[in-house]
């Protein structure tokens, strides 16, 4: 198996979990010419190539490093953000994918919180619709990351804030063809 991340998400992996202290260290088991797990670090930017299936890592805006990704079919594509907060650098990338069907955004915290949506590099509906106004392309938005007793409030504050955008609540096993 490989795991794919950026550097420092798997010095962490190595550092803290897969360190004979957690888990035992499985890019030596069985041994360290054949082991079960390897690394392989992924830039942001630089598209990976997974049995065919392009992936690309895009720029994250969060307390510790992250990433969020463009996923390609070559008919069209998905944004998922992963864990951010106001992030320039990401819109200036999903800006030029000619063929974004589908972007999933997370929403962390109700209005009421904005300062803790802040603080840990989240969103919250008002932050969203500021984001939303950097997007220039149409796509079907998605929103991930509700926190649990309050994803209605929050549904209803992006309704208010960010409602030309037609967002959705992402469900539990949603598919998406692209």
């Amino acid at each position: 198996m490989i795991v794919h991340a950026i550097t420092p998400t798997l010095e962490a992996i190595q550092k803290h979990l897969f360190n004979w202290e957690i888990w035992p260290d499985f890019t030596k088991i069985p041994n360290g010419e054949d082991p079960y797990l390897t690394y392989e670090s992924i830039v942001i930017g630089n598209e990976v190539d997974l049995e065919g299936r392009k992936i690309t890592p895009l720029p994250a805006n969060h307390v510790v490093p992250a990433v969020g990704f463009h996923l390609n079919s070559g008919m069209s594509s998905l944004v998922f953000t992963g864990d951010t907060t106001t992030n320039d650098a990401l819109w200036v990338e999903v800006n030029k994918i000619q063929n974004l069907k589908y972007l999933i955004i997370e929403v962390a915290f109700c209005n009421a919180k904005k300062d803790i949506a802040m603080r840990s590099k989240h969103l919250c509906p008002s932050m969203l619709a500021e984001e939303l106004e950097k997007l220039e392309r149409d796509a079907q938005i998605f929103i991930t990351h509700l926190r649990q007793g309050e994803a209605d409030l929050t549904m209803q504050e992006i309704e208010r804030c960010a409602g030309r955008f037609n967002s959705r609540r992402l469900t539990s096993n949603q598919i998406f063809e692209f």
